[in-house]
């Protein structure tokens, strides 16, 4: 009698065992799951605030896989950290976390924020424009504010630090497998970026110098390569374009080696935008131009004078 009231008593506590476990799931991944963080920020090489980022994510979530796109975009540029994501972004699988701190407003009533695309990528970062490339081309699923103090490294948050204090933390809660609704409430319009874009007529395409491919000094352009073909340009073809409202003659060609070295050249870059550059050589130190800076480009069929 009293071994059976004892196997009674030991396959009850069994039960209730298994029944705790069952009810108090972890909110972290499978030991199977890892997760990328893709970390972007114009914190630079020269001091010791992205080692930090990283030491509060691997704290977190020690499994999660870190990549870095680049921390030397240039300070305060928004629009720069926007096209280097856009970039970016294509080549990264549904479920990537993107960490961004590009962030002149931080300690501001600015939001910092987690928004997830429709193509099921997150992107955990200020509420100032910088997803709206990828929004634009991707489409916005949902976003929501960070708020959540479980989801900050401590309730103390630096004025001057929420890279380290709010996104580094949320970021990694996130490659720890939370649902990213309990970090705070929903965000239904986020701040846009306005872009600017090159304008095509009759006349010709106007369009903007908009950043340099360094180290080499080529020019970027936010002009792209259908418009060029579209004023009925061809590879081979010598174009005659203004360059700060100054006439540039430029052979339109395929690849670098297409001149010799030190000779300049125009083409279409890997991102299909016309670009122009020195082939082993610096185009912007050599002629003295630097973004912002204007380009035109007239119609093939426009008279030289004209130009």
């Amino acid at each position: 009698m009293l071994r059976t009231a004892k196997s009674a008593a030991f396959l009850f506590l069994a039960i209730c065992l298994v029944s705790c476990n069952r009810s108090s799931p972890k909110p972290g991944p499978s030991p199977a799951r890892r997760s990328t963080i893709v970390f972007m920020t114009d914190f630079g090489a020269a001091n010791d605030s992205v080692a930090i980022c990283k030491a509060v994510i691997a704290g977190i979530a020690p499994d999660a896989r870190i990549m870095d796109i680049t921390h030397q975009v240039t300070p305060f540029s928004i629009e720069e950290a926007a096209r280097f994501l856009y970039g970016v972004t294509p080549y990264y699988p549904p479920g990537t976390i993107f960490l961004v701190v590009v962030d002149p407003g931080v300690g501001t009533s600015r939001k910092a924020v987690i928004v997830k695309s429709k193509k099921d990528q997150f992107f955990v970062l200020p509420d100032n424009g910088l997803v709206t490339p990828v929004l634009d081309r991707d489409g916005f699923d949902s976003a929501r504010e960070i708020t959540n103090p479980a989801w900050m490294l401590h309730a103390s948050v630096s004025s001057t630090f929420h890279g380290r204090d709010v996104f580094s933390p949320a970021a990694a809660h996130l490659a720890e497998g939370w649902d990213f609704a309990i970090a705070g409430p929903p965000v239904s319009q986020l701040v846009r970026l306005e872009i600017k874009t090159a304008l095509l007529n009759d006349t010709g395409v106007s369009g903007s110098v908009i950043a340099l491919d360094d180290p080499f000094g080529s020019l970027i352009t936010n002009i792209p390569a259908d418009d060029l073909h579209k004023l009925g340009y061809s590879v081979g073809d010598k174009i005659v374009l203004q360059l700060n409202k100054k006439p540039v003659i430029l052979p339109y060609l395929r690849t670098f080696m297409d001149v010799p070295v030190g000779e300049p050249l125009l083409y279409i870059d890997s991102r299909g935008r016309v670009a122009i550059a020195v082939n082993q050589g610096n185009y912007s130190q050599k002629y003295k131009i630097t973004p912002p800076a204007s380009i035109f480009i007239p119609p093939k069929s426009a008279p030289i004078n004209s130009r």
